[in-house]
């Protein structure tokens, strides 16, 4: 990688293509500045070495020029978070764009609008990628969370500079390293945590982690189509006929792999979907009808805190429970806290894809592992094995 490191960019106008694709309230107050906290390090460094900054960013999927999905109504945050005063452009490529990126002093900093304005941005348009990249003389992508998108602004763009002009940035750098952590060079035993509702959404992932690690703990909704394969009463949870052998197969391959399958042994199940549904405890294989399993058991918790604590890399993707009902949020907290105590004794824990980040940070648990991705689909597919196009764009 050709990481910032050591790096000095003096009267050097520098673009930084970051996520700032933040939540917002219908006031357009930003609700969570996760996001924009995570390319601070790469910006402070970058305006430390005399560079200036051009920041580059998508926000939601606008159809043209929509004013809901204007950067300006972020620029309050982004300055405060960032600790700096930031200029705003209302255009980000064409004449306008040109004149503030060159009217740029040194040590300052520029947020251009939103690149979705143009379609030619999730085109991957050749001309718009290059006029973005003539704003700049380096380029520095630090949007992990969009480097799934072989877009003009996050992988084509990288082609107008030459390898010793394009680099990884700090946050970008930490995500590869992560994932690299668990997917190859984790201490062993390596512990992959798979939580979620549906086996279907996750068999690239169940694929590759059986390469990468020793223990593989499956919980959510996907242990109900396990349960059933092999046997199990499962009630009125949630299950998924068709992958029932899909399920039996992987159960095989684990064996052959010599990677041991740990699933519930028993549940926390309700009446109803909701919060405040009738409770009982159930044999996981044993559900009556007009049950659903809601979440993990009080037997389960104290099994998997064994497992977790003899870890010593740790990949956890999906809460374990309904960790949105208070009622059944239990055994997502336990398991956070059990690997909050594994990485505080030494083991490198990752959190990644969307609903076990939510949960950590809902449980304020964040800070208490080693580290949690700041992107969804991105994460998801590099756990899944693929080559995301704009980090293979850098390194072209």
């Amino acid at each position: 990688m050709n990481t910032l490191t050591g790096q000095t960019f003096e009267n050097q106008r520098v673009i930084v293509r970051v996520d700032f694709n933040v939540p917002i309230d219908d006031n357009f107050e930003v609700t969570d500045n996760t996001r924009i906290e995570a390319a601070k390090e790469t910006i402070d460094y970058i305006l430390n070495q005399g560079g200036r900054v051009i920041l580059l960013s998508h926000f939601g999927r606008p159809t043209g020029r929509e004013a809901k999905f204007s950067l300006k109504h972020i620029l309050k945050t982004v300055s405060e978070t960032l600790q700096r005063p930031v200029h705003f452009c209302s255009e980000c490529v064409g004449p306008e764009a040109t004149v503030a990126a060159e009217a740029l002093g040194q040590g300052e900093l520029l947020l251009m609008e939103n690149v979705r304005f143009h379609k030619e941005e999730t085109e991957g348009n050749l001309a718009f990628a290059e006029a973005l990249a003539a704003l700049g003389d380096v380029y520095v992508n630090d949007a992990f969370g969009a480097a799934h998108r072989a877009h003009a602004s996050t992988t084509v763009i990288a082609q107008f500079f030459n390898k010793e002009r394009k680099y990884f940035g700090k946050l970008l750098e930490r995500e590869v390293m992560a994932i690299q952590t668990v997917l190859k060079d984790g201490k062993k035993p390596v512990l992959g945590i798979l939580g979620g509702a549906k086996v279907s959404s996750k068999i690239p992932i169940i694929e590759n982690l059986l390469d990468a690690v020793d223990e593989l703990i499956i919980g959510g909704g996907m242990v109900y189509t396990f349960v059933k394969a092999q046997g199990g009463e499962v009630g009125n949870s949630i299950c998924e006929n068709d992958y029932c052998d899909y399920a039996l197969n992987i159960l095989e391959k684990a064996k052959e792999k010599d990677v041991q399958i740990h699933l519930p042994v028993d549940v926390i199940a309700g009446d109803d979907f909701a919060n405040n549904a009738n409770q009982k405890i159930c044999d996981i294989t044993h559900i009556p009808n007009g049950w659903e399993g809601m979440d993990a058991g009080p037997k389960t918790l104290e099994y998997l805190e064994k497992v977790v604590t003899k870890s010593k890399t740790i990949l956890w993707n999906g809460p374990i429970g309904v960790f949105e009902f208070p009622h059944f949020a239990k055994g997502t907290i336990a398991l956070g806290a059990a690997i909050a105590k594994a990485t505080k004794a030494g083991t490198f824990s990752l959190v990644g894809g969307g609903d076990s980040v939510a949960a950590v940070k809902k449980f304020d648990l964040q800070d208490q592992m080693s580290y949690v991705s700041t992107g969804g689909g991105a994460m998801l597919e590099s756990l899944e094995g693929k080559q995301l196009p704009g980090i293979v764009a850098l390194t072209k």
